[in-house]
C-alpha cells in the first residue's frame, strides 16, 4: 500500500479546506483519487469523518461539488470524505463507452471476474486501505465514522456498514438501491463481476444482509430519503423491501418519501442538512 498522498489542490471553504488527493492504490493497482472537506475544527485535532459514496458515472468531485454539505459540516466538525466510484484507465474492453462497467460503476465491491478482478476491489480499497491512509495522515478520528452515500453509492453504504460490523458508528443514505439481486441495474453488475452464479450476490445486497442479522446493528437508527418523483424508484431501488427486512429484525428505520423530489443532487441538497445531523449526533458531534 502506497503512504504517499499527492495534494492536487485545495480551497479555502466556510472556515476549512475543501482537498483533493491522488495515490498510487496498492489494492486497486492504479492511480485513485479522492477527496477530503476538512471543518476548522480540525486544525485542532483530529475530528469524525463521514465516508460518502456516489452513484454511478460519479468521480470524487461530484458531492463536493454539487451536494452542497461543507457549511453544515463546518458547523458540525464533520470531515467528508468521498472517494472515485471506480478505477480508472485500466483499459478493459469496452471501459470508454459503458456506463456500467468501468465508468463510475464498481458497486463498492471486489469483483471475482475477469476482466474486472484485476483491479475492481473497492471494497478492499475502501475499508482496508483508503480510510487507514485518511486517520493516519489526517486529521481524522478513526473511533468516530459514519457512511452515507446515493444510488449506487447508498447501495455501497448499507451493505459495507452491514458486512463490517463496528467499523462505522451511524449509516444512512438517499435512493440507495437496497435490493440489487432484484433490480435489472444490480443484476447486470453482479453478474459481470460476480459471475452468473447468484450464490453469493446475497453477501452484497443489503435487503439480504439485514434479514440475516441477529439484532438490530444500528440501534440508534439508519436515515433514508426517497423521492417519489424518483423514475428510477420502481424498477430499480425498492426501498420498502429494505424497510420490510429493517422491521422483521426490529431495526429501526426513518424511513422519508418525498413527493415531487427525483434521483437527483437537487434532492440530495434539500435534506443534506438532516443527513449531517443525524451522523453528528451519532457520532457526537452535534452543535
Amino acid at each position: 500500500m502506497s503512504t504517499h498522498l499527492e495534494l492536487l489542490s485545495s480551497h479555502a471553504c466556510f472556515g476549512g479546506e475543501q482537498r483533493f488527493y491522488r495515490h498510487e492504490s496498492g489494492t486497486i493497482g492504479l492511480p485513485m483519487k479522492f477527496a477530503v472537506y476538512l471543518p476548522p475544527q480540525a486544525s485542532q485535532g483530529p475530528v469524525p469523518a463521514l465516508l460518502y459514496l456516489a452513484g454511478l458515472t460519479c468521480t470524487e468531485e461530484t458531492f463536493a461539488i454539487k451536494a452542497s454539505a461543507q457549511r453544515r459540516a463546518a458547523e458540525l466538525g464533520l470531515a467528508l470524505i468521498t472517494p472515485d466510484t471506480s478505477p480508472r484507465g485500466a483499459n478493459v474492453p469496452d471501459e470508454a463507452e459503458s456506463w456500467d462497467f468501468g465508468v463510475g460503476a464498481g458497486f463498492y465491491l471486489d469483483a471475482t471476474q475477469a476482466p474486472w478482478a484485476t483491479h475492481w476491489r473497492m471494497e478492499s480499497y475502501l475499508m482496508n486501505e483508503l480510510l487507514p491512509l485518511c486517520t493516519a495522515q489526517l486529521p481524522i478520528d478513526a473511533q468516530r465514522l459514519g457512511i452515507f452515500g446515493h444510488s449506487m453509492g447508498g447501495h455501497g453504504a448499507l451493505t459495507l456498514a452491514l458486512r463490517h460490523p463496528g467499523r462505522f458508528k451511524t449509516l444512512s443514505a438517499f435512493a440507495p438501491i437496497c435490493a440489487p439481486t432484484q433490480c435489472p441495474w444490480g443484476e447486470k453488475a453482479f453478474t459481470g463481476y460476480l459471475g452468473a452464479d447468484r450464490t453469493s450476490w446475497g453477501e452484497h445486497d443489503a435487503t439480504v444482509l439485514m434479514e440475516n442479522q441477529p439484532l438490530a446493528p444500528y440501534p440508534g437508527g439508519i436515515l433514508i430519503d426517497q423521492g417519489l418523483a424518483d423514475k428510477f424508484l420502481e424498477e430499480q431501488l425498492h426501498p420498502h423491501l429494505f424497510e420490510a427486512a429493517c422491521a422483521q429484525i426490529g431495526q429501526p428505520l426513518t424511513l422519508r418519501r418525498h413527493a415531487g423530489y427525483d434521483h437527483g443532487y437537487y434532492f440530495i441538497q434539500t435534506f443534506i442538512d438532516d443527513h449531517l445531523q443525524h451522523h453528528a449526533k451519532g457520532l457526537g458531534a452535534a452543535a
